[in-house]
């Protein structure tokens, strides 16, 4: 007689219920070792990844409500991207600002900050809405506004609708007149109230982002910084993109800018600077000191002639342990070719093509940002806990060829619009290259009758490359 085996509850696998499985790709954790699981697998529950690991395990034990088949995939974490332009820029791009004859002052005070300041609540919204649905079709899935918003409800409520993850601050300038400083102070408390962090479970919030430079007092930095360890969130500002900014600090303090706000109490962890061209190593000793984290802008920054292949110190500044992450500005909104950009010249300059390895390429696009956002217990990497916050990278393009080495090819060579598919907080928000969640062709068609609004506003002439009949 043979025996009966009756099943113990007690030991049967328990299921992990998943909305989505993502199944066959060669999934990029950007976890503590790097992983590279080759036919692994995704699992996305709400808003959480809710496990890892290869596909064969994870079909064993999750059940998921919808399977997709990711075998042409590479998937990774979303890009971080540190410092965007997301009004103004992307309605006007094409527009020259200046021309030949003016110098780097004129071209910013008569021709960019014009362009920004002409924008209505409605443009600016637009422009929101265009720098979003560039950045998400190529990967980027987080943002920190560069601090150019003049209507910042307007482009909050422009922002939700597309479902990208973002920071963004009211144009503040405390310098100028005789109420500024208390106005730009207001300002940063104000929008910090309006729009919450929520530790960083919000997916829009509003941080004391600075203009930088020389544009606010001491008081005006000293607020943004009591506001950020209040409420747990970051400073964001540029600083010392030319000789400018340091040859004002030291004439008007006896100090380099980044000295100087270490003077004051004005650095930390919780702060971020952008572009950090002409800087002295002391300067980047007080960076290490403080935790501060450096965005580095390779579309501006080359294009613009900073002369950071010359005398810049990036690469100093990793190795001295600095955060470095990307940002676009606004030149650009793809994040890739940022990369891809930094590590080509400071190669070059430096005659050492071992330097910006292709791993700490995709780290700065991916981790490192979200370390300098303050997010990294949240998003940057792919592991069960994290929000999902992902991407599929289409490799069934001619570009990619057979797939050796994932991170290597995805770093150096992809094509950065083979992202098929990105996900934000586990809705998704591009599909096949499409976005979900906006109507493209309205949406471009509305944005180009505002630049052309914003131009016209402003009476400045237009400038071409070469003559038009």
């Amino acid at each position: 007689m043979s025996e009966t085996l009756i099943p113990n509850p007690a030991q049967a696998p328990a299921w992990i219920r998943a909305d989505l499985l993502i199944a066959g790709a060669t999934v990029l954790t950007l976890n503590a070792r790097r992983e590279v699981i080759l036919d692994g697998a995704i699992a996305i529950a709400g808003d959480r990844i809710v496990a890892v690991g290869k596909r064969a395990d994870l079909e064993r034990s999750v059940d998921a409500a919808r399977t997709l088949d990711g075998r042409r995939f590479v998937a990774t974490p979303g890009f971080v991207d540190g410092h965007i332009h997301i009004t103004g820029d992307p309605i006007t791009r094409g527009f020259a600002r200046g021309g030949p004859d003016d110098n780097w002052s004129d071209k910013l005070m008569k021709w960019v900050i014009p362009i920004f300041r002409t924008q209505t609540p409605q443009d600016e919204a637009l422009a929101a809405q265009c720098a979003a649905l560039a950045m998400i079709r190529y990967g980027t899935t987080t943002f920190m506004e560069a601090g150019t918003v003049s209507h910042l409800d307007a482009t909050m409520e422009g922002l939700a609708a597309t479902g990208i993850r973002g920071r963004v601050g009211e144009w503040v300038e405390g310098r100028y007149g005789p109420n500024a400083e208390a106005e730009a102070i207001a300002v940063l408390q104000s929008e910090v109230e309006r729009y919450p962090d929520q530790a960083g479970e919000a997916l829009l919030a509003a941080w004391p982002v600075l203009v930088g430079h020389s544009t606010n007092t001491d008081a005006v930095w000293q607020a943004a910084k009591a506001l950020a360890d209040q409420h747990g969130i970051r400073v964001s500002a540029h600083m010392s993109p030319r000789a400018g900014d340091p040859e004002w600090y030291l004439a008007n303090t006896g100090k380099r800018p980044v000295e100087h706000l270490e003077a004051i109490g004005a650095l930390g962890p919780n702060v971020c600077l952008t572009h950090l061209a002409d800087v002295s190593m002391g300067e980047v000793e007080a960076l290490k000191r403080n935790g501060v984290h450096a965005i580095h802008c390779a579309h501006a920054a080359f294009q613009g002639g900073f002369g950071l292949s010359r005398i810049g110190l990036y690469p100093e500044m990793i190795d001295a342990g600095v955060n470095v992450m990307l940002g676009t500005d606004g030149v650009a909104a793809d994040i890739l070719s940022s990369a891809r950009l930094m590590g080509s010249v400071f190669r070059d300059a430096r005659v050492d093509q071992d330097l910006f390895p292709p791993g700490l390429m995709l780290e700065m696009a991916t981790l490192n940002g979200a370390v300098g956002m303050g997010l990294d217990g949240l998003i940057g990497s792919l592991e069960a806990g994290k929000k999902a916050d992902l991407v599929l990278h289409d490799t069934d393009l001619p570009e990619w060829g057979p797939v050796f080495d994932a991170p290597a090819q995805l770093a150096m060579s992809a094509p950065p619009h083979g992202v098929h598919s990105v996900w934000v907080d586990g809705v998704q928000l591009l599909d096949a290259g499409c976005s979900t969640r906006l109507d493209e062709d309205k949406l471009l068609a509305d944005a180009r009758q505002a630049g052309l609004g914003v131009i016209a506003r402003t009476g400045l002439p237009n400038r071409t490359s070469w003559p038009v009949l």
